[in-house]
């Protein structure tokens, strides 16, 4: 009787074993994704939102100093353009001839007993 009892007992936890009850969610009803991951999901994408708008702004904000940059080389330039013919018109008004024509025309004369020659160190 034994082990009729026993052949019993291993039938009977198998069976229970067997009625492992599987929750399955409907289509209609409930969401295939539970809270924590709808959370983190939209955790996601606002940091990829925020990560995309900062790369935005800063490549703006690079495009301007760029900008800017431009703007003073070509002003630089520009000067630079300015200052070099100024110096051309300073070397041709200090050449000795139109000195000496300016003093003429002033009635400046020429008086070589008062000419100093002064020596540079």
């Amino acid at each position: 009787m034994t082990n009729s009892a026993r052949q019993y007992q291993e039938q009977h936890q198998t069976k229970q074993k067997k009625k492992v009850k599987i929750v399955r969610r409907s289509a209609s009803g409930s969401s295939v994704f539970t809270l924590g991951e709808k959370v983190l999901a939209m955790l996601f994408v606002a940091f990829i939102c925020f990560a995309s708008l900062q790369i935005i702004s800063v490549q703006a904000d690079i495009y301007d100093v760029n900008k800017d940059i431009q703007d003073l080389e070509s002003t630089v330039v520009v000067q630079q353009n300015i200052n070099n013919d100024l110096a051309i018109q300073v070397s041709q008004m200090s050449t000795y001839e139109r000195i000496w024509e300016k003093a003429k025309e002033l009635g400046l004369t020429l008086n070589e007993a008062n000419v100093k020659v002064v020596q540079q160190p």
